[in-house]
């Protein structure tokens, strides 16, 4: 029996040329209703996920930075798991010189040091706030969420996991989007950030559906009871997935919901 339901937001329950559909936001508002847990995961900010929480109007728990920062709707932090200050200073003064776009996160505000095309695209609809700083170095890096990186080149972002993982295997690196390198805390998963809900809520993982459509999301979609992969996901996640539903424009989400929670 399914006690506790885990989103994924983007390609998920939302797009941006459909938001979040009236079908997924009734399926959701329904589960809690009836008693059953629902927390988004997402690799946003706490303020950005609380607005998609606001758009659902549900008060729910979240998973953010890939599970850097597990909190409750309210702000209270449940987990936090920051990234080694040293390790992110090399890598932002190696990005930097090699012109990488970066996004730094500290204390769940984002920062940049170039206000440029690729921070306007990765804001779009979100909601997101950010502050541009001179040097990034002004920031405290002892309270660092995650680092992204952004390039538009997916073969780029590729090699740039790779050479992350080679060089700083204690670290966290993964793609969360084609043109996205998401680096952060090793135990900063989506997966591990399941464990310690299912704890505090007394629900077992095998008690626990988890949903998502990126290579951000298989830990998540490996450590819970029954794993569903959005059919727009990635070829790995879906290699992982219990489950692979349809795509989130075909309301992927309410399907698998369906199937798995009310047995229809």
């Amino acid at each position: 029996m399914i006690k506790m339901v885990v989103t994924d937001i983007d390609g998920t329950i939302y797009t941006p040329e459909k938001g979040i559909t009236k079908e997924v936001k009734k399926c959701i508002q329904n589960l809690i209703q009836k008693g059953i847990h629902v927390a988004i995961a997402t690799g946003r900010t706490y303020g950005s996920a609380k607005k998609v929480a606001d758009r659902l109007e549900i008060q729910c728990p979240f998973i953010c930075y890939q599970g850097g920062l597990v909190n409750t709707y309210e702000g209270e932090i449940i987990d936090v798991k920051y990234l080694n200050p040293d390790i992110a200073k090399k890598i932002i003064d190696d990005f930097r010189a090699r012109k990488i776009h970066l996004n730094v996160y500290v204390e769940d505000r984002l920062y940049v040091e170039d206000d440029n095309q690729y921070i306007k695209d990765y804001i779009g609809d979100k909601g997101i706030d950010y502050y541009k700083v001179n040097s990034f170095n002004e920031l405290d890096f002892t309270k660092l969420n995650k680092l992204l990186a952004i390039k538009y080149d997916t073969k780029f972002i590729d090699n740039l996991i790779i050479e992350l993982k080679n060089k700083f295997p204690e670290i966290y690196v993964v793609k969360s989007f084609d043109y996205f390198c998401e680096i952060a805390n090793k135990e900063a998963t989506k997966g591990n950030a399941i464990k310690i809900l299912a704890k505090k809520y007394g629900i077992k993982t095998d008690e626990v559906l988890a949903i998502g459509d990126q290579n951000n999301d298989i830990e998540m979609v490996e450590t819970a009871g029954i794993g569903v992969a959005m059919g727009n996901g990635t070829s790995e996640i879906k290699s992982k997935a219990d489950y692979i539903t349809d795509t989130v424009s075909e309301n992927g989400f309410v399907k698998a919901i369906d199937k798995f929670v009310w047995g229809k």
